[in-house]
């Protein structure tokens, strides 16, 4: 089923503009759908809370890549962007795994293309390739091994001190991990267009509004952000501080959807979205995360479509730096 299908189903049945009750039923079917397929959902921290509420797990990238290594279900449903589903394919490709939205891309993804990156890789035939997760499976094929943002430091300090590393797509977790590991790692020029908007300026008259706050933030945040930052960290990271922190008031510098998480586990506790230089709400969304909804997660597992495929080659490739990571980060 092409995805254009899966819009027009959507938009004949009337699910565009849900009432209250059709989304209670819609839960109730997702459950019942889910229970007689075999299914899992996984959810990432970025999509809507609703999503996170029914998924069987919520996590960041490490923590989906080791749920889909860990299932015993017969279907995955990735409730993400297209990278994440596959890796979970190439994590487990004898299972069906699909997505609510083939759409859902992903800008720093989208930022290595693998045909530029064999060019740039083709010059420093000496280095080792650590690749970000957030990349196509075409890339992933040409690296050494994978990271995270939860274990980019754990990965890359796996290597010889005297080992040239080559760091895609993202080049400000690379230069944050270059900082903090003494590395010179060469940085191929990519970023995500969610982390590259935050404003200095504007975080700055933020915390000066509100003093008895912390300012915390992803490391895919351009080095000036997180300069100001008291605490760098994973959206794992960043959920487990504001957790075990005494501070009752935090301004957050990654995609909002993290907000969900950290208001269920600290009702008590204010969060501030960080700041973008083009934003008037206060807020700095993922477009492809938000694609994602309850409505097309229905029809996604009723139909078990759009599903995500590979070359058995690409699989077979990309499987073995997936695999060296899962590996190391056990």
């Amino acid at each position: 089923m092409e995805q254009l299908q899966i819009d027009q189903i959507l938009e004949e049945k009337g699910y565009i503009a849900e009432t209250i009750d059709q989304k209670l039923k819609l839960v109730d079917e997702i459950n019942r759908l889910k229970k007689e397929k075999n299914a899992v959902i996984l959810s990432h921290f970025y999509v809507e809370g609703e999503l996170q509420d029914i998924a069987d797990y919520v996590g960041d990238s490490l923590g989906l890549a080791q749920a889909a290594a860990n299932t015993d279900a017969e279907l995955i449903v990735f409730v993400g962007v297209h990278f994440m589903a596959e890796t979970a394919k190439i994590i487990n490709p004898d299972k069906k795994v699909i997505l609510p939205d083939l759409k859902a891309s992903c800008s720093l993804a989208e930022s290595a293309p693998a045909d530029k990156f064999a060019e740039f890789k083709s010059k420093y035939p000496y280095h080792k390739v650590v690749t970000y997760i957030n990349a196509s499976a075409a890339l992933k094929t040409m690296s050494d091994i994978v990271c995270t943002s939860a274990n980019a430091k754990q990965i890359v300090e796996s290597f010889p001190k005297d080992q040239k590393l080559i760091f895609a797509p993202d080049k400000n977790l690379g230069n944050y991990i270059n900082n903090i590991t003494g590395r010179e790692m060469v940085l191929w020029d990519g970023a995500c267009m969610v982390h590259e908007k935050y404003s200095v300026e504007k975080i700055i008259e933020l915390m000066e509004q509100h003093p008895d706050a912390e300012f915390i933030a992803h490391p895919e945040c351009e080095k000036p952000v997180l300069l100001l930052a008291q605490h760098i960290g994973s959206t794992t990271s960043l959920l487990k501080y504001v957790q075990k922190n005494n501070k009752k008031k935090f301004i957050i510098a990654t995609e909002s959807g993290i907000l969900h998480q950290m208001t269920k586990a600290c009702p008590d506790k204010i969060f501030i979205p960080a700041p973008s230089i083009d934003s008037t709400c206060g807020c700095n969304d993922c477009s492809y995360m938000k694609l994602n909804s309850l409505q097309k997660l229905y029809i996604c597992l009723k139909y078990e479509q759009p599903e995500v495929t590979l070359p058995k080659d690409v699989i077979e490739k990309a499987r073995i730096p997936i695999q060296r990571m899962l590996d190391i980060s056990k």
